[in-house]
């Protein structure tokens, strides 16, 4: 499967059931031809609106937030749906997000459709009621009921890089646990969204308004989406830059925010690692996707005394990383996903060789159609520079040297961010604590991995708030009340 791709699609919003479209539309482009794919609903401010009185008008009437099989049931029926039409949707993500096909094998698709099925086993048999133990009151023993509910009408807003994955790590928990959404996607990745939700209003029997779609090019109508008095909580994935904005504006009607930000992944390689495997490894790490993935490893802390031999295979494997046509099985690294993005990538990697950065590899735009950036490598980063404390999202790879443990993890820990990690060793142990050491929420040492549906997803410090996925998703999607009554005979 290669060439450019035949999309026809009629992307429209979902909201109260209904599948509608507007009097404005704007392209959408695939950043690979730079052409335009076809156009999508701009939704107005009226049309926000009439979406969140759908969704509250959805969880205050409906069985959707008391009935667990029903919703169990609905989400099965959103995973066949989707599993049918499943080579469509892959045409579209690639095309809309520069994605490398052989990514929607996994994560980026095929494993997120998948993951609805761990969604609606939850919905059935997640324990919403439980007891403690009694405990004594002034009229005698109490009994104490804890209850599960959910929290109401959630404002979903997804990313571009993984738009299909992120959509679903947020509308499966949301609605497994029994809340109605209104989801906005980027501007750059509409038509999964808007796929989705046409196969969700098709498909299922999901009721009118608890799964609503919004697609617009601007900020406003996800402004409105997070101070709207009738949202209860917000869930967000995008840069700490918007995920701040997002937390000034729910803070006027205090809603709970989930937040799934940025991040400056370091890769530590201790001094008694296979130093040319590890650099190969994050060379890939950081170029998978144009590297447009909060968790890519975009720091290198290397021991001093292998700094220069090092350089040397990362400027090769650099070279090497295979380019193209993201509907191409062989692509490694697609585009960015817009000539914006690659014009300031471009303007970064400038202003980190004017720092004192060295160009060891890639460092400009190919002379080809679509927005790319070759894989690049700039070597002798300070710590405290922009290329070392910033987040790029691009193919460009921050290499800082050490003395030591101790000012591995120093470096490792100087920043906003903690996300995501790796620590590669010639002892398993020594691995471990050094990545014990290093402030993110999720590490891969030694080449293993944390990543499986069932493992809490979440960042530290300036990269989030809350958890992503398995029972520790559902769970942020829920409110908890206690009940305490006398016992019942």
């Amino acid at each position: 499967m290669s060439g450019e791709p035949h999309i026809q699609f009629d992307a429209r919003l979902l909201i109260d059931g209904s599948l509608v479209d507007t009097d404005r539309h704007y392209a959408n482009i695939d950043p690979y031809s730079e052409k335009v794919l076809g156009y999508t609903p701009e939704a107005t401010l009226v049309d926000t609106q009439a979406a969140i009185v759908a969704a509250r008008r959805a969880f205050d009437r409906t069985r959707w937030r008391t009935d667990h099989d029903f919703r169990a049931t609905c989400l099965m029926q959103l995973h066949d749906g989707l599993l049918r039409r499943v080579e469509e949707l892959r045409t579209i993500l690639v095309s809309e997000s520069g994605c490398p096909i052989f990514m929607t094998r996994g994560q980026q698709l095929d494993l997120a459709i998948a993951e609805i099925v761990n969604w609606s086993a939850m919905a059935r048999q997640y324990a919403y009621e439980s007891y403690l133990s009694p405990t004594a009151g002034p009229s005698g023993t109490s009994e104490r009921l804890v209850l599960r509910e959910p929290i109401g009408v959630g404002a979903l807003i997804a990313p571009y890089n993984y738009p299909v994955n992120m959509l679903i790590t947020k509308l499966g928990p949301a609605l497994a646990a029994g809340n109605t959404v209104v989801l906005k996607p980027s501007p750059h990745t509409p038509w999964t969204a808007a796929f989705i939700g046409e196969v969700a209003a098709l498909e299922t029997d999901i009721p009118a308004g608890v799964f609503n779609v919004i697609t617009g090019s601007g900020t406003d109508v996800s402004s409105v989406m997070v101070e709207h008095p009738l949202v209860d909580f917000v869930h967000f994935t995008g840069s700490t830059e918007v995920g701040r904005r997002i937390m000034a504006n729910a803070a006027g009607t205090v809603k709970k925010v989930i937040l799934e930000l940025g991040g400056k992944s370091a890769h530590i390689v201790l001094d008694d690692a296979d130093i040319e495997a590890a650099v190969r490894f994050t060379v890939a790490r950081m170029s998978r996707h144009s590297g447009q993935g909060c968790t890519n490893l975009t720091r290198l802390l290397l021991p001093r005394r292998h700094f220069d031999g090092a350089l040397e295979v990362a400027a090769e494997a650099a070279a090497e990383v295979v380019w193209g046509d993201p509907m191409s099985e062989r692509t490694h690294m697609g585009p960015q996903i817009s000539e914006k993005s690659r014009q300031r990538v471009l303007g970064a990697i400038d202003r980190a060789v004017g720092e004192g950065g060295r160009l060891i590899a890639g460092g400009a735009a190919p002379d080809s159609k679509g927005f790319f950036v070759e894989a690049t490598v700039i070597a002798d980063v300070s710590p405290k520079s922009a290329l070392a404390q910033e987040e790029l999202f691009a193919p460009v790879l921050a290499v800082l040297s050490y003395e030591d443990d101790d000012e591995a993890v120093a470096i490792a820990n100087d920043s906003i961010y903690g996300l995501s990690g790796a620590v590669t060793g010639g002892s398993d142990r020594r691995a471990l604590e050094v990545a014990r050491r290093v402030t993110t929420g999720t590490m891969d040492v030694n080449n293993a991995t944390w990543f499986a549906p069932d493992s809490p997803f979440g960042g530290l410090k300036q990269s989030g708030l809350g958890t992503d996925w398995g029972v520790y998703g559902l769970e942020e999607c829920l409110q908890t009340r206690i009940i305490g009554h006398p016992p019942l005979s």
